[in-house]
């Protein structure tokens, strides 16, 4: 998959918008900003965000903690509500692409109910839109299959490592075949090993489905090795300082972050997040 450079501002991620172009714009924030109201006065969150994200595109954000990476995540769930500017997605408003069941959405923690099996945990949604049994059990298996967990319907979590959680948590995100995956940090409690393997199954889950997938991370060399954009925002107010589109093949094995290419975005990452604290 190719997507052409940004175009003037490098705080868009851009495909040329006349004709048919603006269809495939997944998400669309222009200007956008969020303030909470609190009891010791407002908290600026998010402050002019503008940004597109075409479909199919894998888009990372990072920053420091409390920089609005999740907040706009949320936003984009219709969790949170700006206060200014404009967020849509898929052409509608969050709060319509949430009742058109728009996209999936992987939190930071599993959140698996204990007393159900995995096969019961990734049907909850599947029952709850209305989904006959037959067809549930087909989509179980299917997403099971995808996240390799084929035959561990029965299981219940607390049979599974952590990271065979969240990969259960990934499967029960994809069930009802969205075309948007948002994911908050999903895999940073895990251990480094862990990490990559989930790493290395992410990306071969994206190139199979084709899906476009917002993902926030703290993490540098996962933001590099997994995204074909990294979005660096600054300390809060949250604020886009670079867009970084990366030149790394589609195909990455584990050892391409030991490569001079990937050094170079990794530093050029670091400096996006040392110039947000500058400013």
């Amino acid at each position: 998959m190719s997507i052409p450079a940004p175009q003037a501002d490098p705080k868009v991620i851009s495909m040329d918008r006349p004709a048919k172009a603006a269809a495939e714009i997944v998400i669309r924030a222009d200007h956008l900003d969020l303030t909470f109201e609190t009891n010791d006065g407002p908290v600026h969150a998010l402050r002019d965000i503008t940004l597109d994200i075409p479909k199919g595109a894998f888009v990372s954000f990072i920053g420091p903690s409390g920089c609005g990476k999740t907040t706009f995540l949320r936003c984009i769930a219709a969790l949170e509500q700006p206060t200014g500017g404009s967020l849509t997605v898929n052409g509608m408003t969050p709060d319509a692409a949430r009742r058109a069941r728009a996209y999936g959405y992987v939190f930071q923690a599993a959140g698996l109910y204990p007393w159900r099996s995995i096969g019961r945990n990734i049907a909850l949604p599947l029952e709850i839109m209305g989904f006959s049994r037959a067809e549930q059990k087909e989509r179980i298996a299917r997403v099971l299959d995808l996240v390799d967990l084929g035959g561990f319907e029965k299981k219940f979590p607390w049979q599974l490592s952590g990271g065979m959680q969240q990969r259960a948590s990934i499967a029960r995100a994809l069930a009802f075949d969205a075309d948007l995956l948002l994911m908050d940090e999903p895999f940073g409690a895990l251990d480094e090993i862990v990490r990559d393997r989930l790493n290395e199954e992410v990306l071969r889950l994206w190139a199979r489905t084709q899906k476009t997938i917002g993902f926030v991370t703290h993490s540098i060399p996962e933001a590099v090795y997994l995204s074909t954009h990294i979005v660096v925002m600054s300390p809060r107010p949250g604020r886009i300082t670079d867009v970084i589109e990366s030149p790394l093949p589609a195909e990455r094995p584990l050892d391409i972050r030991d490569t001079p290419e990937f050094i170079e975005i990794a530093h050029r990452v670091r400096e996006g997040l040392r110039a947000g604290y500058e400013e």
